[in-house]
């Protein structure tokens, strides 16, 4: 055959070019456009890492709630300054009552601000017996908190049953933080509830000389040198026998002289 010559290919020529093989049947008749997820080769059967829990400490835990809790605010810092007024004593809660008429009736809310009359909670014995009362912290006296000018000074001053400003050379003084905080009990930072000031008042004193009342030492006088209040007890030098013996005794068995 010259290689000019035209060679011609029949269909069986070409099948028996091709490489043969088998084709799984299940893959020739899957659809093509069919997806099947691949399956995750860590499988389900694999260990599942659990988070460590997290530990905070106690001090972690104390500044957070330092952080949240809301600022205190001090009865100085608020608006206007705090001044001392002298009244009648033991009428008081009138003056009060008569300073805050005048100043809703001549609409100076915007300049007197608060009337307060400072009070304390007292721990009295009586009988032996223990008793908490209010009382006034100084008899004939209210604190003014206001915008001090001549118009506020005058509504104060010609209130009746006040006497005058508390202050040097007839000019009133304002008071300080201190003062302020000390008379109104600016709650503590780190207490939840504040309460007012309380004092304990046992009717005598360390280093008094009282009289015992009742019981062995009944007649015999000595020196206070000790008070118990949570016992209601007091402590008593008494002289027997030429000798100064402490002698622990209730309330109820002293008096004063």
């Amino acid at each position: 055959m010259s290689i000019n010559e035209e060679t011609e290919l029949t269909v069986q020529d070409v099948a028996d070019l091709l490489p043969t093989g088998t084709v799984d049947p299940a893959v020739a008749e899957a659809d093509p456009t069919s997806f099947e997820p691949v399956a995750d080769p860590v499988g389900q059967d694999a260990p599942v890492v659990e988070e460590a829990p997290v530990v905070v400490g106690e001090d972690e835990l104390f500044d957070e709630e330092v952080e949240a809790r809301a600022p205190v605010e001090s009865p100085y810092d608020r608006p206007g300054k705090w001044f001392v007024v002298h009244t009648q004593s033991g009428y008081e809660k009138k003056v009060r009552q008569n300073l805050e008429s005048r100043i809703a009736s001549m609409h100076l809310e915007e300049r007197i601000h608060e009337v307060v009359i400072p009070m304390e909670d007292v721990v009295e014995f009586r009988n032996g017996r223990k008793a908490t009362v209010s009382k006034k912290m100084f008899p004939g006296y209210l604190l003014v908190r206001c915008h001090l000018d001549d118009i506020s000074w005058a509504a104060v001053r010609d209130t009746p049953g006040i006497v005058n400003f508390v202050g040097s050379g007839g000019k009133p003084l304002p008071l300080g933080r201190q003062e302020v905080e000390n008379l109104l009990q600016a709650p503590d930072e780190d207490n939840f509830e504040s309460p007012r000031k309380s004092r304990a008042r046992f009717g005598f004193d360390e280093g008094e000389t009282v009289r015992v009342k009742e019981g062995p030492f009944g007649g015999f006088s000595g020196e206070i040198i000790e008070i118990n209040e949570d016992q209601l007890k007091v402590k008593v030098l008494v002289n027997i026998f030429g000798r100064e013996t402490p002698v622990e005794l209730s309330f109820s068995q002293v008096a004063q002289l």
